[in-house]
C-alpha cells in the first residue's frame, strides 16, 4: 500500500475530507501544513512572513520527503502550493496516489470563514471580490500541476461523504 496524496487548493476540504478518508480506509493521517508548524515552531503564516515563500517551500519540500521516508499508507493532505513547486507533483506521483480536490473560486471563498482568511498569508485582507479574483487567477497557475493527479474529483455539489466513496471506488 502507497501513500494517498490530496491536492488542490488552499481551503478546498483536503485536512477535513482527508481526516475521513484516513478513518474511512483505516490509515494514519498527515497535514503537510501541521508537519512544517511542528517542525518549525512557527504558524505557516509566521514563516511565510519572515522566512519568505522560497524558504516555506523549501521546508514543505523536507517535511514531503520526511513523510515518504516514513514508508507508511498514509493519507496526506498537502499544502496548496506544495504540488506547483519544483518537481513535488512528480515526487507525490513516483511514491503514491494522488487525488485532486477541485473547487471553483467561488465555492471555496464561500467555505473560507474569517479565519480561514486569516491564517491563510496570500489571502489575508482581501474583500470578497478581491478574493475570488487573486484564487482565480492563482488557481488557473496551480491547476497544470494539480491536473496531473492519478485522479481527479469534482467536489462542487456533492457531500464528504460522496468524494471519499468516490476516493475509495476509483
Amino acid at each position: 500500500m502507497k501513500p494517498l496524496f490530496l491536492v488542490g487548493y488552499m481551503g478546498c476540504g483536503k485536512s477535513t475530507i482527508g481526516r475521513k478518508l484516513a478513518r474511512a480506509l483505516h490509515r494514519s493521517f498527515v497535514d503537510t501544513d501541521q508537519r512544517v508548524e511542528e517542525q518549525e515552531g512557527a504558524a505557516v503564516f509566521d514563516i511565510f512572513r519572515y522566512e519568505g515563500e522560497e524558504r516555506f517551500r523549501e521546508i514543505e519540500r523536507e517535511v514531503l520527503e520526511r513523510v515518504i521516508g516514513e514508508g507508511e499508507a498514509s493519507v496526506v493532505s498537502t499544502g496548496g502550493g506544495l504540488p506547483a513547486w519544483r518537481d513535488n507533483m512528480e515526487r507525490m506521483n513516483e511514491v503514491g496516489r494522488t487525488v485532486y480536490l477541485k473547487r471553483s473560486a467561488e465555492n471555496i471563498a464561500s467555505r473560507l470563514s474569517p479565519y480561514g482568511r486569516q491564517k491563510r498569508p496570500r489571502l489575508r485582507g482581501l474583500n470578497d471580490e478581491e478574493l475570488v479574483l487573486f484564487m482565480r487567477e492563482d488557481m488557473a497557475r496551480r491547476d497544470p500541476y494539480y491536473s496531473r493527479a492519478s485522479q481527479v474529483v469534482a467536489c462542487e455539489g456533492k457531500s464528504d461523504e460522496e468524494i471519499i466513496r468516490e476516493i475509495i471506488d476509483f
